[in-house]
């Protein structure tokens, strides 16, 4: 993405104390923050700008003391080790790992001197061994860890207290989605239900030719994990839901529920965002992140659209709308 780009959607520059009065950047020796992207949506990633949001909030200035090496693959998600090269080779002061798997792991392969930031999403860190233990992560990498796999069988709860006749549910899961979607379909048959789904490869996805290869009586709901492609369609498969008639409930990003979507469930992101920056500032300021405790994103969220419902006869009980964070009327 271009620079003018990233700055329209960020907006204008805001006025805030110097970095220099609280750590080692400058304005003549800015904070190098280096982050990578998988897809090329229209905008830059939500979770990214919450991210760049916090950090100008905590007095960092793009083009003074922030200064932002941005890579979009542009769905080539097999360059994720050489766009990390490149901003090794562009000497940033610390790499923000946003999302998947392939994101940190390409970053860590790529130094292991450079703080690194992640804010894991579908995968479980401490299981895969990327770090010591929460308490005390080691090595050059920390940040925050975002449950999306534990809200996995809460969402499909949540499909089942809507729509309690609906007993079988279809997805679609990719790349970024993989575990999720496998921690789903082992929580399926404990709720009394089925999961079909259909795995999506080189963006961008052909949704219709997916559906296809769903059996008829699995296409009234649909499942799908948490996924950087899925979120930059977000517009896509709310059209994609509506036209066919399909109940979703999709992850917990505002951007599904703002564009039409019938609901999304899952940890709140915009905040665990917020709190990565928290970690980068506390990294430029000297801080080791070997030193910084691993934070679990806790907070979940429940957004419903009642304007969608009602396009789709569906009606919530009571109690789901009394529980949700969020209503669109």
């Amino acid at each position: 993405m271009r620079r003018r780009d990233l700055l329209a959607v960020l907006g204008g520059a805001v006025a805030a104390r110097s970095v220099a009065a609280r750590a080692q950047p400058t304005a003549a020796q800015p904070l190098r923050l280096g982050f990578v992207h998988p897809v090329s949506p229209k905008g830059v990633p939500p979770s990214y700008v919450e991210f760049v949001r916090r950090m100008r909030a905590l007095g960092y200035v793009e083009g003074d003391t922030l200064a932002i090496e941005y890579i979009n693959l542009e769905g080539h998600v097999d360059r994720y080790e050489a766009a990390m090269r490149d901003l090794v080779g562009r000497h940033v002061d610390l790499i923000f790992a946003l999302g998947q798997e392939d994101n940190l792991r390409a970053a860590m392969a790529a130094s292991s001197t450079i703080p690194i930031v992640m804010m894991a999403i579908g995968f479980d860190p401490l299981t895969k061994g990327y770090i010591q233990s929460l308490a005390r992560p080691g090595g050059n990498v920390t940040g925050v860890y975002v449950l999306s796999l534990q809200a996995a069988p809460k969402r499909l709860q949540l499909f089942k207290d809507a729509f309690p006749d609906t007993r079988k549910l279809f997805g679609f899961w990719d790349f970024d989605g993989a575990d999720t979607w496998r921690a789903a379909s082992e929580a399926a048959p404990a709720l009394g239900l089925e999961l079909s789904g259909v795995e999506l490869r080189d963006p961008p996805y052909d949704y219709e030719a997916a559906l296809a290869k769903i059996s008829p009586e699995f296409q009234q709901a649909m499942f799908l994990p948490s996924s950087a492609v899925f979120t930059s369609d977000a517009q896509r498969l709310v059209d994609f839901a509506l036209r066919h008639r399909i109940a979703t409930c999709f992850d917990a990003s505002p951007r599904f529920v703002n564009v039409g979507g019938l609901m999304a469930y899952g940890p709140d992101l915009p905040a665990a965002a917020r709190r990565a920056a928290d970690f980068a500032d506390r990294i430029a300021r000297g801080a080791k992140p070997a030193d910084l405790p691993v934070e679990q994103s806790t907070r979940f969220t429940l957004r419903i659209n009642l304007k969608t419902a009602k396009l789709l006869g569906v009606h919530f009980p009571a109690t789901l709308l009394a529980s949700a964070d969020e209503v669109v009327e």
